[in-house]
């Protein structure tokens, strides 16, 4: 998992071009205009989701292993989960079509506010959305790389 701050998103250029192509996308946006929903950058290889939500308090972790996740804090505060996958128990076993497992187990949690990204591997098991306390309005961008 990296966790940065999008001023420096120009150093993870070298990470691939989609990611590349990913965190350029989210540096032109201005999410705050867009409505929630899926949109296609690149058909199924890149795409993204505005999503609008109150913060929540911990459930299952997710993992994924089609696409890596780029999550990026466009408005609000939450605490989003980190742990290896190896390191957990499935809850729910891989699902193909929504490219999602559910896991249980302990991890680590870090508060992210506006203009904090996230890059999520398929070793990266999350848990996003978490609140602080209580719960908060959130407004974020998950943008989904093909791996």
């Amino acid at each position: 998992m990296v966790v940065d701050s999008l001023q420096n998103a120009s150093l993870y250029a070298g990470l691939g071009e989609r990611i590349a192509r990913a965190l350029s996308f989210i540096r032109e946006q201005d999410f705050s205009r867009q409505e929630p929903g899926r949109r296609d950058l690149e058909g199924s290889s890149l795409y993204y989701m505005v999503q609008s939500y109150a913060t929540k308090a911990p459930g299952a972790w997710e993992a994924h292993r089609r696409y890596l996740d780029v999550q990026y804090v466009v408005r609000g505060r939450e605490r989003i989960g980190w742990a290896p996958h190896s390191t957990l128990k499935v809850a729910r076993p891989y699902d193909t079509g929504s490219d999602a497992e559910l896991l249980e187990g302990e991890g680590t949690f870090v508060t992210a506010g506006a203009g904090t990204f996230f890059l999520l591997w398929p070793q990266d098991a999350h848990m996003p959305g978490i609140m602080e306390g209580s719960p908060s309005d959130v407004l974020k961008v998950v943008v989904k790389v093909l791996l």
